[in-house]
């Protein structure tokens, strides 16, 4: 299908697309406001292949898609279809034009039937112009047996498992004459059965010369059906090239930006290290986590005065760990044990009276609230504490307040200014002190260097150290694997929502972890996996 005339303009003087080349960006760039998400980004599509689009979080695999799907337009740079230059104004442009995408959330409507969401706004009709029902029933029905899928097609939506309302998604992003599929982690929510059919509806489409855009964090699947390989990082294109060609230790090492070949163990400079004594007590326990597609028997134990760091690339299951931790993420099952004693039910308020607290990894959508004011942010999770018969001592509010503005140096006009105002370190600190003031046991940093410049990464990385020392037990989970390395005094390394490994010791170096990472078969606990390069 061609691109429509309203969405594409002529062919451009330029240099001609690759033999074969569907879609492809050139120079792309896109900016929000203090980001660059895309920075001369080249990207391109040959017709037939399935290519895998690897990144870290802030990689700038998504800003990319949307650029590609029209959901954003480059502020510099093109994007081409078969050698024609195409702006999309809108993703439905982008889909007329032969793009499909799959995201990782179903995107469908939940209340209509599945016949429906499959043909939503291009429904058949018959002779009096009217939906034809009957039709589309049957070609619903032949579409979804093809996929495995065996549903009544005038069944709402919503009563279908995630699993199979993403097959729905699928079914209907392959039936719209697509010439490009993007899916975005679409076996997140599959089970292996329904992984397995994907795979062969993936087969089918290439044999049709359809191009496939893969997003993935399993490695696994991507050495199994893509072609080729495009690694981001920081909104810069690092690589393309055939993923048959590159090791899976030298593709993580892309993604995280360390050369193999300057690898070397980091010395502790950081943070504290404080160790534990096996003999000692450990103030966390947590055995068995388990959730479905997300966690899969995770247990660790945390002692008071070390950081344990938490590895593992994206999707790897670190946030979804923490907030299992936290009582944040609902459990099918597991158990946790603090100070001695089994949590019972593993809920928020649960975990805060057991002297849990957790720093989200976006602190804007799960921490600050911007229109509050720094004492108003600090204070929250303490108003029960300070309040007598309902009524919230102001005396003690601001006792607390100071106290925490000082001892972590928050730059503030005063503490009557809202919290929005403030700079990302600055935020991140008053995060910081609002679980401080509840006196925690534990302390769960998800990304907490995240987003924040140099000197206030340090200030942060300094009051880890200082509350390590004091005895406070510390979970780190950090992007930075260098961050990781010098800041932990053991790391737990999750792959796949599963535990992969444990370093410590001499063991935690940068070789060990990123082998660690790579490889795809777990290493008894306390030791590095053996050096080797991966076959493929």
């Amino acid at each position: 299908m061609a691109p429509p005339e309203a969405a594409a303009q002529a062919p451009a003087e330029s240099t001609p697309p690759a033999a074969g080349t569907v879609l492809e960006a050139r120079a792309v760039s896109k900016r929000f406001p203090g980001v660059v998400a895309l920075d001369n980004v080249s990207f391109s599509l040959r017709a037939g292949e399935t290519h895998a689009l690897v990144g870290e979080n802030g990689a700038g695999k998504s800003t990319l898609i949307k650029v590609l799907t029209g959901v954003y337009r480059p502020d510099e740079g093109e994007v081409r279809m078969t050698g024609q230059q195409v702006r999309f104004a809108r993703p439905f442009e982008a889909q007329q034009a032969g793009i499909s995408t799959i995201y990782q959330e179903v995107n469908l409507v939940p209340l209509m039937s599945v016949a429906r969401n499959i043909f939503l706004g291009r429904e058949p009709k018959n002779r009096f112009g009217l939906i034809d029902f009957g039709r589309m029933h049957r070609e619903t029905t032949e579409l979804l047996d093809g996929f495995g899928v065996h549903v009544d097609p005038r069944r709402p939506l919503h009563t279908l498992g995630i699993g199979t309302q993403q097959m729905v998604a699928l079914a209907r992003a392959v039936s719209v004459n697509a010439r490009v599929v993007v899916m975005d982690e679409p076996t997140s929510s599959l089970e292996p059965r329904e992984v397995e059919t994907l795979f062969r509806v993936i087969a089918g489409l290439r044999g049709q010369g359809i191009a496939v855009i893969y997003v993935s964090h399993r490695m696994d699947e991507l050495y199994r059906i893509c072609d080729r390989v495009t690694v981001l990082r920081d909104g810069r294109h690092i690589h393309t090239g055939d993923l048959a060609e590159l090791n899976r230790m030298r593709l993580v090492s892309m993604m995280l930006g360390r050369d193999m070949a300057e690898v070397r163990r980091s010395g502790v400079t950081g943070f504290a290290a404080g160790g534990h004594d096996a003999e000692r007590t450990p103030v966390l326990t947590a055995s068995g986590l388990t959730r479905r597609h997300q966690l899969q028997d995770v247990s660790l134990s945390l002692y008071g005065g070390e950081v344990l760091g938490l590895g593992g690339l994206l999707g790897s299951g670190r946030s979804e760990t923490a907030k299992a931790l936290a009582g944040a993420l609902s459990l099918d099952g597991g158990e946790l044990t603090v100070g001695g004693r089994r949590l019972r039910r593993l809920t928020s308020a649960g975990a805060i009276r057991a002297g849990i607290s957790l720093l989200p990894e976006d602190r804007k959508a799960e921490g600050i609230i911007p229109g509050l004011s720094v004492r108003e942010n600090i204070v929250l999770a303490a108003m029960p504490r300070l309040s007598r018969a309902g009524v919230v001592s102001r005396r003690k509010q601001d006792r607390i307040v100071e106290v925490f503005m000082k001892r972590l140096r928050i730059k503030a006009a005063g503490p009557e200014q809202k919290v929005g105002e403030l700079s990302g370190g600055n935020q991140q600190k008053v995060l910081l002190a609002r679980w401080l003031c509840l006196e925690p046991k534990v302390l769960l940093l998800d990304e907490p260097t995240r987003g924040i410049d140099v000197g206030a990464k340090a200030e942060v990385q300094g009051l880890i150290d200082e509350l390590a020392g004091e005895g406070l037990a510390v979970l780190l989970i950090s992007s930075d694997i260098e961050e990781l390395i010098e800041g932990a005094d053991r790391i737990v390394v999750l792959r796949g929502g599963a535990v992969a490994g444990e370093l410590s010791g001499d063991d935690v170096g940068e070789s060990q972890l990123l082998e660690v990472l790579a490889d795809h078969a777990p290493v008894p606990e306390g030791k590095a996996p053996a050096a080797q390069e991966d076959p493929r």
